[in-house]
């Protein structure tokens, strides 16, 4: 199977295994939505790591030669408007757009191990799925679809919660891609490890957030990411009810756990 999910404890960890160099097709984007839909309504796992298997890539994106069944223009159109229904035929516009929509709404925290380059696809998946990245030092990320004229996807736009506008469009307008060293420098992840170390070290850090209390961690996520399009004001409103609401639902379990 291209795609493998497993849990242990309250960690989940999903792995790309689509060899040689893990790209997405139609029928594996639909899988990977069945698992993150999975990941987020499992309440007993708190934290999920996104890698991949191999060390050749960890994702280079979708995969160009996956035939695409002869549309016209008002199917792909009615395709990429409408939600997809599972006994679809996996084609594009596919389930890449389910996933975009479920990455909106979604505030469990994971964590990416990331083995080798990452690309288009790929590396939308990275900014849309992600909070935190460790990275080995033959990771590269990079958007080249400009080169084929397939600008836009949403990539340039999560590029641009992610990094300076300079950096944001030097990937975006040339195609080119980062070096782990200047990914780390433009803080697109968070640490570079020896690849013997990759998964030891998100579970590690998987463990230090699974620590917390569910709801905090919750919270967090979700005043954080709602609060990047809200004024100062409502920023400062929105978080302050929601850190009042955080605490009084912890006050009022601590009875309840102690009876237990």
């Amino acid at each position: 199977m291209p795609i493998h999910y497993g849990k242990e404890a309250s960690i989940a960890t999903i792995t790309l295994d689509n060899p040689p160099v893990n790209v997405f097709t139609p029928a594996l984007h639909r899988d990977f939505h069945t698992i993150l839909s999975d990941f987020l309504i499992d309440r007993e796992v708190r934290v999920g790591i996104l890698t991949a298997a191999g060390t050749r890539a960890f994702c280079a994106g979708d995969d160009i030669k996956t035939p695409r069944p002869d549309r016209s223009t008002g199917e792909i159109v009615i395709r990429h408007l409408n939600p997809k229904d599972p006994k679809d035929t996996p084609e594009y516009p596919g389930w890449e757009g389910e996933i975009r929509r479920l990455s909106e709404e979604r505030f469990k925290p994971i964590i990416a191990a990331v083995n080798g380059p990452v690309m288009g696809q790929g590396l939308i998946y990275l900014l849309q799925l992600t909070d935190l990245r460790i990275a080995t030092p033959n990771a590269r990320f990079g958007l080249p679809e400009i080169r084929y004229g397939m600008a836009g996807a949403s990539g340039v736009v999560r590029l641009g919660r992610h990094l300076a506008p300079t950096a944001a469009l030097w990937l975006a307008l040339t195609g080119q891609s980062f070096s782990a060293e200047e990914a780390l420098r433009q803080s697109l992840v968070n640490e570079i490890v020896a690849p013997g170390r990759l998964l030891e070290r998100a579970r590690e850090i998987a463990a230090i957030i699974a620590s917390h209390p569910p709801i905090a961690v919750r919270v967090e996520m979700e005043a954080y990411y709602r609060a990047q399009d809200m004024t100062r004001e409502q920023a400062a409103a929105f978080t302050g009810h929601f850190y009042r609401l955080q605490r009084d639902a912890m006050d009022a379990t601590v009875p309840l756990a102690k009876a237990r």
